[in-house]
């Protein structure tokens, strides 16, 4: 029996979901054709609309249906008029590079030790700056689970000329989210992430405010994203984003106090600050990631390195450098992430594994000078610098 406990990647689809699908697939039919079928099609994507629209407290003509998150990254920030951008140092890297292939002037909004982004240097940037800005910031960082403080952001872009797009692909499901509530402009989402379909997803854009599409060719989105729905993930996506919101902080500080127990001398990143109830990330001085992932699979448990490429190699964690993580500690780093289905059981199979690969690391970590369970050499000697908290 495997335990899946890497939701943050993508989590199982749910049974409604699966259902809304079937129903959807049976029905066929062109959302832009005029026929009956055709007008089938186009019912289910207005229904889902509508009830992820509800979801998130605007309106359905607000919602710009995506094939996922990074096309709703790509498309909020390099779609909408500005002239130069603010984004955060531990931004998704569809956020990172679609900034970095606008050509325009970027600020590199800095974070601390916790990885919350630094209100007081983005004050200093606006200040400073007359053009028209875009600031980009994650509500929930994939990796460490930290909240952002984006309310606080919103409140500061509206003394300037600024408008604010955040990714909240990692909180919808997982947390309530309300886009009136936020206060931005715009706002990514994702289904697969909390029990919905791959391949759906959404930008929701301010009301009146002007976007330039990245998909290019039919009208279809009020022209701001052309290509023929996928009407079967779309349905999938209205019927997950109806499911209740489950409160998975209990599972999450569960595994982290037997972490603790077993091994005093772990890392648990973004501790002490706000964090998603789901998600903890973690390392143990002296182990390699890579190293632990493979043992962990064979062992039947299904975790992420928060710094996986897409060449499904281990590399180092940007977002855990950008808190101040040594290099050792940002390449060691392993996410468990839980979902809809998680349970105490998968922590008790996650810790089984954990003592057996931990056991049969102790000589190498020896060898690196660090005892197991003990604190000490050159690694635990420049976390406090760091800041980073244990």
């Amino acid at each position: 029996m495997r335990t899946y406990l890497d939701h943050n990647a993508t989590s199982p689809l749910r049974p409604p979901a699966r259902a809304a699908m079937l129903r959807a697939l049976d029905a066929g039919g062109n959302a832009s054709s005029v026929h009956a079928e055709g007008r089938k099609a186009r019912a289910l994507i207005d229904s889902a609309r509508e009830k992820i629209a509800s979801a998130l407290g605007v309106l359905p003509q607000m919602v710009v249906f995506t094939s996922g998150g990074t096309e709703a990254n790509n498309l909020a920030v390099g779609g909408v008029l500005a002239e130069r951008l603010i984004v955060s140092r531990t931004e998704h890297p569809s956020v990172i590079e679609t900034a970095k292939a606008r050509g325009l002037p970027i600020d590199w909004l800095p974070v601390d030790a916790s990885g919350r982004v630094s209100l007081a240097e983005l004050s200093t940037i606006l200040e400073r700056t007359a053009q028209r800005t875009l600031i980009s910031v994650m509500l929930v960082n994939n990796e460490t689970g930290v909240i952002q403080p984006v309310r606080e952001i919103v409140a500061l872009a509206g003394l300037h000329n600024t408008l604010v797009h955040t990714d909240a692909v990692q909180a919808l499901g997982k947390m309530p989210v309300n886009f009136g509530v936020l206060g931005c402009d715009l706002m990514s989402i994702s289904a697969h992430k909390f029990g919905g379909p791959v391949g759906a997803g959404a930008l929701i854009v301010r009301d009146g405010l002007s976007l330039s599409a990245q998909m290019r060719g039919g009208g279809q989105e009020l022209r701001r994203r052309a290509g023929t729905e996928n009407a079967a993930v779309i349905a999938g996506f209205g019927a997950v984003v109806e499911e209740e919101i489950l409160d998975l902080s209990p599972l999450r500080c569960r595994l982290e106090a037997e972490l603790e127990a077993s091994s005093p001398d772990v890392v648990i990143f973004g501790r002490g600050t706000e964090r998603i109830g789901n998600t903890s990330c973690f390392a143990l001085p002296g182990l390699s990631a890579e190293t632990m992932l493979i043992s962990f699979d064979l062992d039947g448990v299904a975790i992420s390195s928060g710094s996986a490429c897409s060449s499904g190699k281990v590399a180092r964690s940007h977002v855990l450098e950008a808190m101040g993580a040594v290099p050792e500690l940002a390449k060691a780093a392993l996410r468990v992430s839980f979902g809809w289905n998680s349970t105490g059981e998968d922590i008790e199979r996650f810790m089984g594994a954990w003592r057996r690969i931990v056991e049969r690391s102790s000589p190498r970590r020896a060898l690196a000078g660090l005892k197991p369970g003990v604190s000490g050499g050159a690694i635990e000697i420049t976390m406090p610098a760091a800041g980073i908290t244990s």
